[in-house]
């Protein structure tokens, strides 16, 4: 059995590298203020902050929020005109299981279409997304700018140096750049990026809206292995400040009990709960007023929303942001033609009240132990359920809720892309809900794939339920 209990997977060309975890902490406690009203910080209000011991680190009024760092024990009690003073969280990266894999240098023709993109075939999720036939509309993401908001993305990569935006990306992980060091090792923004928008350049993978382009932000630290919640909404901000049409958030943390509770990074309480909810519908909020539509990934933990509503996942429940649900395939390389590729996956969280779609994110579920050739690889069956994007050197499998959010973000830079590159969010989201795969009864959020599964275009699928 092959079945994972971590979420990603990754097979590279030679030998992965890895990355040494060195990093200063900063001396003080970081925190997030949150003002009384979205719309702005009052100055009364930054005076009670400095007269608290508190250093502002980051003012991100425009969405009312404000980043400071304090050695003060008695900060959070001593801000008293706040609407919430919350302790910045931090948000995991998720940690790879390695599947090692030889030299591609033997890499032949592709059996099925013959695509000069020497690895398009292994790229399920556009056939699932219904990606090609929306490019033979014309579809195909011209004009739109999504932001990734992760761990980096190499802009020297041969599918993603064509759309990279060098001018408009920035890192918000001190110390770190948002484009990853050269070498071959998984680095998970790089895979993300490239499932929205790898080049349509006779090289490699293609992305599902190719002439789209990526806006790098980074926001979790290759190094340490976390980022905190302050960077993701200092992205937020910049994002939308800078153009993003999209911005895609493969990350998040949870289940977090809305009741207060202790987990690995360490005790938290109710009231901490709601404050970090409120500072991320906040900053969607704002994105959301910019015209930038919010998608994120909705976690890997396998937990039922809709049996615990008392739990959320941030920040893909926050208000404003499009939640996403991971699908895939069972085995779709035995029999490509006939593949069923709307199953939930083995790890994707779920409830009809917190997803919002589903889309591609690859599975290990499949228990065979048959070897498939596809696009001239020859690899288990079951590793091509995964889904295949450009990292660091070259390419690689992984699965996760982070590898469906790209697809829904992809999808959208079409529309927008279509629409003459500029998309109210309501617009955008109504536009999914639309075209998106439904079994019936239609009209309905579905426990595993909220208002459906994410397709490009209007299928019979949508219209029969078949």
């Amino acid at each position: 059995m092959k079945r994972l209990v971590l979420l990603i997977v990754l097979l590279t060309l030679l030998a992965a590298i890895s990355v040494s975890a060195v990093a200063a902490q900063g001396v003080g406690k970081e925190y997030i203020v949150v003002a009384q009203s979205r719309f702005g910080v009052p100055a009364a209000l930054l005076k009670q902050i400095n007269a608290a011991g508190g250093i502002v680190t980051q003012n991100l009024g425009r969405m009312g929020l404000v980043i400071v760092n304090s050695n003060n024990p008695r900060f959070e009690a001593s801000v008293s005109t706040a609407r919430a003073v919350v302790p910045a969280r931090r948000v995991p990266v998720a940690n790879p299981n390695v599947q090692m894999g030889p030299d591609f240098s033997h890499i032949v023709s592709p059996p099925f279409t013959s695509d000069d993109d020497f690895f398009f075939d292994l790229e399920w999720g556009h056939t699932a997304v219904d990606a090609v036939r929306a490019w033979a509309m014309g579809r195909r993401g011209a004009g739109a700018l999504v932001a990734v908001l992760d761990e980096g993305v190499d802009a020297d990569h041969e599918d993603l140096a064509p759309v990279v935006r060098a001018d408009v990306s920035a890192s918000f992980v001190p110390g770190e750049d948002w484009n990853p060091l050269p070498g071959f090792y998984f680095n998970h923004g790089t895979h993300v990026a490239g499932t929205i928008a790898a080049a349509d350049n006779a090289y490699g993978a293609i992305g599902v809206a190719p002439d789209a382009e990526i806006m790098a932000v980074k926001v979790l630290s290759e190094e340490l292995g976390y980022g905190l919640d302050s960077w993701i909404l200092e992205g937020i901000l910049w994002a939308a400040d800078h153009g993003a049409d999209v911005i895609n958030m493969s990350l998040g943390s949870g289940p977090l009990n809305t009741a207060g509770a202790c987990d690995e990074f360490g005790c938290y309480t109710a009231e901490e709960v709601e404050e970090w909810f409120l500072a991320y519908s906040y900053a969607a909020l704002y994105a959301n007023a910019k015209n930038t539509t919010v998608v994120a990934s909705a976690g890997n933990d396998a937990f039922d929303f809709g049996s615990n509503p008392d739990y959320i996942h941030l920040p893909s429940d926050a208000v404003g942001i499009i939640s996403v649900s991971a699908i895939a395939p069972l085995g779709w390389a035995l029999e490509p033609e006939t593949a069923n590729f709307r199953i939930p996956t083995s790890y994707t969280n779920y409830g009809a009240n917190r997803i919002d779609f589903a889309a591609p994110g690859g599975d290990t579920a499949y228990p065979g132990d048959e070897v498939c050739t596809v696009a001239g690889l020859t690899r288990a069956c079951w590793i091509l359920d995964l889904v295949f994007s450009p990292i660091p050197g070259g390419w690689s499998w992984a699965g996760g809720t982070s590898m469906a959010a790209p697809h829904v973000s992809g999808v959208l830079a079409q529309y927008i892309g279509a629409a003459g590159g500029s998309l109210s969010p309501a617009v955008a989201e109504a536009a999914l809900r639309t075209t998106a795969d439904q079994d019936p009864p239609y009209g309905y959020r579905k426990t595993y794939f909220g208002w459906g599964t994410v397709d490009a275009t209007y299928s019979d699928y949508h219209e029969h339920g078949s």
